[in-house]
């Protein structure tokens, strides 16, 4: 792909499904956009309840020995993913300057703070560590792979996310009182559904990959 070729972004809403369904798509699509077989794509998904691990957990981040946690081929550590958060799979293949992970991380974190802003709140990242928060409170969390310089894996926004089933453990190294939501965040303003949801960050990718390095 040249900067001059248009942006093909095809995107799925796929509404709620089994992490391990969406898993298997999420691989078998990286493969074929790898051999340049399809055009970058973007899944977007509700989770059944799960909690996954990346490359990097650490000692004393799963509170609670009772839990099933998923090892995943992402990098970050402990999350949870369920009802009530929008998940993005961002599947890109990343050509020339693209190809810099560092880039690619702020690219899913000015997407949800583009995201963010047009619901009138002001979102940033945190230099001591990838995600996007409010003043101070962790509302999305990242966390991607990549394999023959196509990514894969992706972001996570709490939407009316339960709080509570990050008490389980230490997400992403931090302490569950910092988690927050959307529905928290934006109250007493309604909260938008999540297909509606799914829309907007579709619209956020299409501007944001189309200013991404891509030559």
């Amino acid at each position: 792909m040249s900067a001059q070729d248009p942006v093909i972004l095809e995107t799925q809403w796929l509404g709620r499904r089994a992490y391990a369904e969406v898993h298997a798509r999420m691989l078998a699509l990286r493969g074929a956009r790898s051999r340049d077989e399809i055009p970058d794509q973007l899944l977007l998904v509700e989770h059944e309840p799960i909690y996954t691990r990346g490359r990097r957990l650490g000692e004393g981040e799963v509170l609670d020995p009772g839990i099933e946690i998923l090892e995943v081929e992402r990098g970050g550590r402990i999350t949870w993913h369920g009802p009530g958060q929008l998940v993005a799979y961002p599947i890109l293949k990343l050509v020339g300057k693209g190809r810099d992970l560092h880039a690619l991380l702020r690219l899913l974190e000015d997407v949800l703070i583009d995201l963010l802003k047009g619901l009138d709140l002001r979102a940033s990242r945190d230099p001591l560590g990838t995600g996007v928060f409010v003043e101070g409170r962790k509302i999305a969390s990242i966390g991607i792979a990549v394999k023959s310089w196509t990514s894969y894996h992706g972001l996570a926004l709490n939407v009316t996310t339960d709080l509570d089933v990050f008490r389980a453990i230490r997400p992403c190294g931090l302490d569950a009182t910092l988690m927050t939501n959307l529905e928290r965040e934006l109250f007493p303003r309604p909260v938008p559904g999540l297909p509606e949801l799914a829309e907007r960050l579709r619209l956020c990718f299409e501007k944001g990959i189309a200013a991404y390095p891509r030559a």
